[in-house]
């Protein structure tokens, strides 16, 4: 059964303060304690705060031409649609939090709605070449990790964060906490994984060609 977590981001001198916008904080503070006991209703909500209904390419595309997230144009090769997010592309501030909340949520129903007959989960991505600490954001980490816990249950098969870099390990020893029994989802890899063991010739993405 789905659970929300009473997520707080860290306090430190490494991570830049994100001016919110008051429907941002708004969903920010959509951290409901009913999650476990009323999921459908929860999940309802959410999309109704969010207003997933009303997205849509157009709405979404200042946010979307960095490049930093999207929907690959093909399945993996065990038929999972595949997110992908750059994370060396994302900047806090840059956009608005409540911007950043609107695609992902758009992009997680994009890849939910290419899912084949039979499938119910998604795989995520995270390419991690290039990433810096100006690029760590766990504000929206938090939102991510309520989003797929009380919103999006069972709906995430894995993770692979690829080819992570030293600067990453602080990040990832503040986020595993926050995943608890999640945790295991997660896979570090190289592109060459990634390459030999997700995907076909044909159907690899084209930032891991080479």
């Amino acid at each position: 059964m789905a659970y929300c977590l009473k997520l707080q981001p860290p306090l430190g001198h490494h991570f830049k303060a994100v001016s919110t916008s008051k429907k941002s904080n708004q969903i920010l503070k959509f951290r409901i304690n009913s999650c476990a006991v009323e999921p459908e209703n929860v999940h309802k909500r959410w999309r109704h705060e969010v207003g997933v209904s009303e997205l849509s390419e157009e709405s979404v595309k200042s946010v979307a031409e960095t490049g930093k997230a999207y929907v690959h144009d093909f399945l993996d090769i065990y038929g999972r649609p595949v997110l992908i997010v750059e994370a060396s592309k994302h900047f806090p501030g840059k956009h608005k939090h409540s911007e950043d909340e609107m695609l992902s949520a758009f992009l997680i129903e994009k890849a939910l709605s290419k899912l084949p007959d039979g499938k119910q989960e998604i795989l995520g991505i995270i390419d991690l070449r290039g990433f810096r600490t100006q690029n760590t954001d766990i504000k929206f980490l938090t939102f991510m990790i309520d989003a797929f816990y009380c919103y999006y249950p069972r709906r995430l098969s894995q993770v692979l964060f690829v080819e992570a870099p030293f600067v990453f390990q602080p990040v990832w020893q503040l986020v595993k906490p926050l995943l608890r029994s999640s945790s295991p989802l997660v896979r570090f890899c190289s592109v060459e994984t990634v390459r030999e063991e997700y995907f076909t010739d044909d159907t690899l993405p084209a930032k891991f060609r080479s």
